[in-house]
């Protein structure tokens, strides 16, 4: 029962004043020395925005469309997560170390964060964007079932800590904004969660264009057909039920809960709308970001 005990809901730990997970910020001396090479590929997202989704078309266009390749590890094994450390599992540097050329990698970390390495050596960058009231609720339930993460507390407190940048990876509206900026001097795809629900295949060929693959049409078809919500839902690769109860209770909420456009209108009260429309345009002023949330 020891790693019960290990993973109970610690605190928040900042580095560079950015708050993280207790055992991601234990990761982030060693990940200084991580080093990129030119052909990796890093996807990059705030939390509950599409990660896993990406990594999972990504891997099935590096696999030329092949579902058994796919299933040859969880994909916490087949894109290593740089910044990842929890009890009993191995960390994102170790799993990276086995990682076969042209290497997938996942980060949610803001720039401050990312090894200099990434940004050096030019290395390709696909980011994935969410509408914040989405994200919001759907962190709120992965704080919930992830106990790595502090207690959420009630709904209305975590709003109020979302919106001050008092989660875990800080900010989203400085995370979407600091990536979007990075995309004028950097080869950065920057996608939204809300265009690939509403056409998958035209994100996907973007996708392609971006990696400099070509797959033929039924290839992508068959991709968007098994990187589906319900398909992946249902995968045990994809879907984060191989990892100990321990560390992530899906009896609490599932991983992969809803994956839909509009979620935050079965939580947000009319008031907690209004309050966080106010401060939402104040913290994107300027900004020329255009997020759907219905």
């Amino acid at each position: 029962m020891e790693l019960v005990q290990d993973t109970s809901r610690a605190p928040l730990e900042y580095v560079k004043g950015v708050p993280l997970v207790k055992y991601f910020a234990e990761a982030m001396g060693p990940l200084q020395s991580f080093r990129a090479r030119p052909d990796d590929l890093l996807i990059s997202t705030y939390p509950k925005s599409g990660t896993t989704w990406v990594s999972e078309i990504l891997d099935m266009i590096y696999q030329g469309g092949d579902l058994e390749k796919c299933r040859r590890a969880p994909v916490i094994m087949r894109v290593p997560f740089l910044e990842f450390k929890a009890p009993g599992l191995p960390t994102g540097m170790e799993v990276l170390r086995d990682t076969p050329n042209p290497r997938l990698l996942k980060t949610h970390l803001p720039l401050a964060l990312v090894p200099q390495s990434l940004l050096d050596q030019k290395v390709k960058v696909i980011y994935v964007a969410r509408n914040a009231k989405d994200v919001v609720v759907s962190y709120y339930h992965f704080y919930r079932m992830a106990k790595v993460h502090p207690d959420p507390g009630t709904w209305d407190s975590f709003l109020e800590k979302f919106m001050a940048g008092e989660v875990s990876y800080g900010s989203w509206y400085q995370h979407v904004q600091e990536w979007w900026e990075l995309s004028r001097t950097h080869p950065v795809l920057y996608l939204f969660y809300e265009d690939m629900l509403e056409n998958p295949k035209r994100e996907i060929q973007k996708i392609l264009e971006f990696v400099g693959r070509s797959l033929s049409e039924e290839t992508v078809d068959h991709i968007v057909k098994h990187t589906s919500f319900k398909e992946m839902k249902k995968n045990p690769m994809a879907n984060y039920s191989t990892i100990p109860t321990e560390l992530m209770d899906h009896n609490i909420s599932a991983f992969m809960r809803k994956g839909i456009m509009g979620d935050w209108k079965t939580m947000f009260t009319v008031a907690q709308n209004e309050r966080f429309d106010a401060d939402y345009a104040e913290k994107m002023a300027g900004c020329n970001l255009n997020f759907r949330s219905e």
